[in-house]
């Protein structure tokens, strides 16, 4: 086992970071501005693996709705992420990727991509940047915790080796993409040090509803455009949203399921179970929709009458039908019945999908175990940044802002760490001594 120390034959300080995705990198990005040296450490062969498939169909860089809106998007974590996103929120996002060369656009629903629409290019001029800056790269070293004595330790191709540096930087995400490397592994290292935190819960995530074989076979798959969905707020608070999802062969997913996925998952937590109403016309009134279904329909059936009088068929229409006991299907004649029940139709879930097939994952680092640096009360000079953190946030551009600004923030936090560690060192330096010259940092993997 090797042990190298931190510091370079020019001094000044030198900064471990954990993880090569969005926060990661952005703590890097700071740091190295400021012109400490950066050593970023990952266990994949190569940086921002999820980064690059999250922007494979389309980079969502942020949102670009009003302030007090994208920070709502936040839930019970708002409050604490404001101070960071009015940092760095989604202005600064545009600004960073503008400063790499890459141009955005905002789309027709308030989203930003890159015009290109892709991650790779941005990833490759940021990583050019950092490179250029001193930031070094050491691909596949897994993070291992610490020694006792307070090093860092590495599994790497070539063996286990511990490095000590001044400060971390901890940016190794959820545990929505295992195989992307945000596996969830640092959550025991972190515990048996001491630091409170919250079980890793799916967000983001599909939910199991258990269909009936009918619909299951016929409609696993179908997407449900041009719907509303209403669901209840832990707080109380009635929400509706438009949008679309998609029926699976066990329940649905989708960028609308999405959207309430906290709300259920809690709600699932607490009553075994959740609900929300599934409006499959919201361009259209109840009363609207009554009267076009009392329309005689002479000898059509219910199904033709519903795809004639209201364009309703498909997933849509066989939806209708699913849950309604055989005793109780008489009432898909009476209009009113009916129409009430497109308008509101209930879906009850039962649980989440596991968390390797959420978007994204809630729980992790408390926030309260973070100072306002970010950095753990419990492990001074240890810096938290992106997904680790217990806050969640709906698709659409707020994670990724989130991973950004609280990247930004623990690269600041060790900055003002550093600088105060160093102030403190030289009230306590006697009078006449040398200033000690750090040793070289060797390369401690592949670059």
């Amino acid at each position: 086992m090797v042990e190298v120390s931190a510091g370079h034959a020019g001094g000044g300080s030198t900064v471990a970071i954990i993880g090569g995705g969005p926060a990661g990198l952005m703590a890097a990005e700071v740091l190295a501005a400021a012109g400490l040296r950066v050593e970023l450490f990952d266990a994949m062969p190569s940086v921002g693996r999820k980064f690059l498939l999250a922007g494979k169909g389309g980079l969502n860089l942020t949102h670009s709705e009003p302030f007090e809106s994208f920070l709502a998007r936040y839930g019970a974590a708002a409050d604490w992420l404001r101070p960071r996103l009015e940092r760095f929120g989604a202005d600064a996002a545009r600004a960073f990727a503008a400063g790499l060369g890459i141009a955005t656009f905002v789309g027709s629903s308030g989203r930003v991509f890159p015009a290109a629409m892709k991650a790779a290019p941005l990833l490759r001029a940021w990583l050019q940047r950092l490179r250029a800056r001193g930031v070094r790269l050491h691909m596949r070293q897994r993070w291992q915790g610490w020694t006792d004595e307070g090093a860092l330790r590495f599994a790497a191709p070539a063996g286990e080796h511990v490095a000590r540096f001044d400060a971390t930087v901890l940016a190794l995400g959820g545990a929505s993409w295992p195989r992307l490397g945000s596996d969830g592994a640092w959550v025991p290292l972190l515990a048996a040090r001491g630091v409170a935190l919250a079980p890793l819960v799916p967000a983001n995530c599909g939910f199991d509803v258990g269909w009936s074989e009918h619909l299951a076979s016929r409609h696993a798959g179908a997407p449900l455009k041009s719907v509303a969905i209403t669901w209840t707020e832990p707080d109380g608070r009635v929400v509706r949203q438009p949008g679309e999802f998609v029926l699976t062969a066990t329940g649905v997913e989708g960028s609308l399921v999405y959207a309430a996925s906290a709300a259920l998952r809690e709600a699932i937590a607490r009553d075994g179970q959740a609900r929300f109403a599934l409006d499959l016309l919201p361009a259209r009134e109840q009363t609207w929709v009554q009267a076009e279904l009392a329309h005689p329909r002479g000898r059509r059936s219910l199904a033709t009458h519903l795809k004639t009088r209201l364009k309703l068929d498909g997933a849509k229409a066989a939806l209708l039908w699913e849950g309604v006991p055989e005793g109780e299907r008489a009432a898909m004649n009476d209009p009113a019945w009916l129409a009430a029940r497109i308008k509101a139709l209930p879906i009850t879930v039962r649980r989440p999908r596991p968390i390797e097939e959420a978007i994204s994952s809630g729980g992790g680092v408390r926030l309260d175990a973070v100072d306002e640096r970010l950095m753990l009360r419990a492990l001074p000079g240890v810096f938290v940044a992106g997904e680790m953190l217990d806050w969640e946030a709906p698709t659409g551009g707020y994670l990724l802002t989130a991973c950004l600004s609280t990247g930004a923030a623990a690269g600041q936090g060790v900055r003002e760490w550093l600088a105060q560690q160093a102030g403190a060192a030289r009230s306590a330096k006697p009078a006449g001594s040398e200033e000690a010259i750090p040793r070289p940092l060797p390369r401690p993997g592949a670059h």
